[in-house]
């Protein structure tokens, strides 16, 4: 390793012992990623994927038989009816809101199972930011139920809340967002969603799915949520989608999310797929794959930094439901410096130097550590957390373990230069 990057000998002997230990958690990773690579493969071949679906449309795009195919392969995979899965989705949050706004209505009520939404939700919602075209704006009432002491839904409160007349969607954040509550396995999702049709079979269970593809067999929509979604530059985009997400459900509510993305009466029929229809179709091939690499690249993460003293959510040994390792590394100095490791262990911008900035949707300054090929993607190896308490850091992805590992020994390299950490 010291041949290309100067790692310290002690912290070289450490992640030695480190690797040592996680190795049977990587054979069960592993199984994971085959099982879903064979029902990746299974849906390409149930939909005769030919190399004239890469080529893309122009213009309206009628008749896209790619763009088509692969809204079948998404559902096949997600176990649905339908999927919506397109370019011009620019983020996670746009496909979130699109889905939201199609499906919601003027008095409607949206209830959140998971406490509070992450921060760029906030917005979307109405909770900052009113008067900009929230849901709130729009006459879209808002309730949430707060998550038990140690981060676990709490089923008995959802039941009472999901029983009051006028919620219309029961929303559900798998992931932990910027705190240290646990991600939700499909299991959990699966108990909530149970949980709120058991008093109102007609409200629609959604699942924001980010960060969570591929880290289980099963996903949400098949343990009984409406509709789910996510962004192509996380999980699903396998590091080579440039841009997109995705939404699958129910076929009548996919309807609805296509109207709010194109029009009413155009929907999923027009919207063309210029050049993105390759990298879409190879990055979900290779998603399950990558998913494992990053999971890995966490578990190596959340060991390595144990050892050296920092708390880490999950912990090494820990079930894994998502890409997202977080580290309480207690201050802005220690933040700093581990993007900055995270940074010189990228294959793209290397040099540069993260520094906290005001990122749109953020109510904090947030740093960010993202040497990627694709601009923010999460599934690229990438740290980043708001400069406030608990002063912790969310790092995810990793192409290649290799290359991820590396990543998160310049981080603690980085602490040490910086007179933070001591071996």
């Amino acid at each position: 390793m010291n041949e290309f990057f100067y790692i310290d000998p002690k912290l070289d002997e450490l992640s030695q012992k480190v690797e040592k230990e996680i190795y049977p958690i990587f054979s069960a990773l592993e199984a994971t990623a085959e099982h879903n690579q064979l029902k990746v493969m299974s849906a390409f071949q149930k939909n005769q994927v030919s190399e004239n679906f890469f080529y893309g449309s122009t213009g309206y795009g009628y008749g896209d038989r790619g763009r088509d195919a692969l809204d079948a392969i998404y559902a096949q995979i997600f176990g649905t009816e339908d999927a919506l899965v397109r370019h011009n989705f620019v983020s996670g949050t746009h496909t979130l809101a699109a889905a939201l706004f199609g499906m919601l209505r003027p008095g409607d009520t949206l209830l959140s199972l998971t406490g509070g939404p992450y921060d760029t939700m906030e917005e979307v919602i109405g909770l900052r930011g009113q008067g900009q075209g929230s849901l709130m704006d729009f006459g879209v009432h808002y309730e949430q139920v707060e998550l038990l002491p140690d981060g676990m839904p709490d089923l008995p409160s959802i039941e009472r809340a999901a029983a009051k007349p006028g919620i219309k969607i029961a929303y559900i954040q798998r992931s932990r967002g910027y705190s240290l509550r646990p991600s939700f396995s499909v299991e959990i999702v699966g108990k909530m969603a149970k949980a709120v049709k058991s008093v109102n079979p007609n409200i629609i269970v959604m699942v924001d799915n980010c960060y969570g593809e591929f880290s289980e067999r099963l996903e949400p929509t098949q343990v009984g949520a409406d509709i789910c979604a996510g962004s192509l530059i996380k999980n699903p985009g396998g590091g080579i989608a440039q841009t997109g997400g995705y939404i699958a459900g129910r076929k009548d509510l996919i309807q609805l999310c296509a109207n709010r993305l194109t029009a009413p009466g155009i929907g999923k029929e027009e919207g063309c797929s210029l050049n993105q229809s390759r990298s879409m179709y190879m990055g979900l091939f290779f998603a399950p794959t990558v998913v494992c690499s990053a999971i890995k690249t966490a578990v190596f993460a959340a060991d390595l930094f144990e050892t050296l003293g920092f708390e880490c959510f999950p912990k090494w040994n820990e079930p894994r439901t998502d890409l997202i390792q977080a580290v309480k590394l207690g201050s802005p100095e220690s933040m700093t410096a581990f993007c900055g490791g995270i940074q010189k262990g990228s294959p793209v911008d290397s040099f540069v130097v993260p520094e906290a900035w005001d990122m749109p949707g953020y109510s904090d300054k947030v740093i960010m550590a993202a040497g990627t090929f694709t601009g923010g993607s999460s599934v690229e190896l990438s740290a980043d957390g708001p400069l406030r308490e608990p002063f912790a850091v969310w790092m995810q992805g990793g192409l290649t373990y290799p290359s991820g590992k590396i990543g998160v020994l310049l981080a603690a390299q980085s602490l040490i230069e910086k007179g933070l950490i001591q071996l």
